[in-house]
């Protein structure tokens, strides 16, 4: 027998393939995209991310340096944009959480009592801030901490963060542009959030032991 194939890495080669048979001139309008003969490029993330025009493969340029960038999350997230993002799609600057998109059974996936990402964000505001800031985040009353943080093409996601005390546990809110879906499909945002808290871990991490 071969080496097993799970299911996240046969749903991201499907998405390639269904990449492939798009018209690779209308991704080009519709999305305003930065090209050349082999790659398509945009930003991810504040990351620059290039994605081969004839594999669907994607990398990205990580401190001047192209690794990598075919995590489920990634080609997910990027190839739903570059798929099937509307032509008319425009941000509104309302935000909402996932319950207002009408899938009231994933409402309790918003927001979680003791979660450990708000733990950690809790535990080093100094550090949050800083990575938030670091991806151009811009800062959004409402909460103790609170930062609109773009995703790609204009579309942000706003974190906001609720400190802990003796009574409540911290608490992690993440909310999406009104027109979200005229970017990404629902189920997309799922994929997308990861990748979001991920960055944000990470540049704690790098902005706290530079050169490393």
């Amino acid at each position: 027998m071969g080496p097993k194939v799970d299911n996240y890495q046969i749903q991201a080669a499907q998405a390639k393939k269904l990449f492939l048979t798009y018209d690779q001139q209308e991704l080009i309008g519709r999305c305003q995209l930065q090209y050349d003969e082999a790659y398509f490029y945009i930003d991810f993330l504040r990351e620059p991310y290039r994605i081969h025009r004839q594999t669907g493969d994607m990398e990205r340029c990580h401190n001047g340096v192209w690794v990598d960038g075919n995590s489920f999350n990634e080609v997910m997230t990027i190839l739903d944009w570059l798929c099937d993002s509307k032509p008319n799609r425009y941000i509104t600057g309302r935000w909402i959480n996932v319950v207002s998109h009408g899938h009231y059974f994933h409402g309790s996936l918003q927001e979680k009592e003791d979660d450990p990402v708000a733990a950690l964000f809790d535990a080093n505001p100094e550090a949050f801030e800083n990575a938030c800031q670091a991806l151009d985040g811009q800062w959004v009353p409402g909460a103790d901490l609170g930062y609109a943080i773009e995703l790609l093409d204009g579309l942000q996601i706003l974190v906001q963060l609720w400190h802990g005390d003796e009574e409540f546990a911290p608490r992690l809110r993440l909310l999406w542009d009104e027109n979200t879906q005229m970017y990404l499909r629902y189920e997309t945002t799922w994929y997308a959030v990861p990748l979001l808290i991920r960055r944000i871990q990470d540049l704690m991490i790098e902005l706290r032991n530079p050169g490393r």
